[in-house]
């Protein structure tokens, strides 16, 4: 038998084992630091039914955000409007506008518009959107500078660290609450912004809260 398998092929079950070993903890190791919101999600960005400009209606119109998503204030979610809403002013701007038509008929009919929904957690995270503006952090935080986008994109992994991350030190983050829906509002400095942010947290007796229940539930 010697003759027909040599002497290193003792090892090859070794080399196998080893070998498979390190390929699989490879596999394993780039799943999961691809495979995290930070790589599946930022940059998402589907095209809508209707085209949008947040750009357009907040950046250069002025548009308060609570105008359209009118319980980001008072739900756990922040809802998509109405078409009726939209034609609040598109019965008479661009009130024939083909790219409207949708909307129009959205309207018209109660059919609600198919948009693509983007941010979107997990069914086993709990999220209160009133709980945080309310209490001084700002749509900026989660989605970006969505004031200045055409196409809404998924701007922040909302990944567990992520929310962590502000849970754990709130006063780097927390803003006045005027300040909440300015999209362009920036603090004086890092050092300001804590300085005036543990004040806020006091004031408002915000709690770092990072047990498992606050958001598993």
């Amino acid at each position: 038998m010697s003759d027909i398998f040599p002497k290193w092929t003792n090892k090859l079950p070794a080399y196998l084992i080893v070998g498979g070993a390190l390929v699989g903890s490879a596999v394993v190791a780039g799943a999961w630091y691809y495979f995290t919101p930070k790589y599946t999600r930022v940059g998402y960005q589907p095209i809508q039914p209707v085209s949008y400009s947040h750009y357009t209606h907040v950046e250069q119109l002025g548009m308060d955000c609570r105008y359209c998503h009118t319980g980001v204030e008072k739900s756990y979610h922040s809802n998509i409007p109405a078409a009726s809403t939209c034609m609040n002013c598109h019965n008479q701007v661009l009130k024939d506008d083909p790219r409207l038509e949708l909307v129009r008929e959205s309207a018209a009919t109660g059919k609600p518009i198919p948009w693509v929904w983007i941010h979107k957690t997990p069914d086993y995270v709990y999220f209160n959107h009133s709980v945080h503006v309310n209490r001084g952090i700002s749509c900026f935080h989660c989605h970006g500078q969505i004031n200045k986008m055409d196409e809404v994109q998924h701007a922040q992994p909302l990944s567990m660290t992520f929310c962590l991350d502000c849970h754990r030190n709130p006063a780097a983050f927390i803003r006045p609450v005027e300040q909440v829906y300015n999209l362009n509002w920036q603090p004086d400095s890092a050092t300001k912004q804590l300085a005036d942010g543990k004040k806020l947290v006091a004031q408002w007796k915000v709690q770092s809260l990072e047990n498992c229940s606050t958001c598993h539930r």
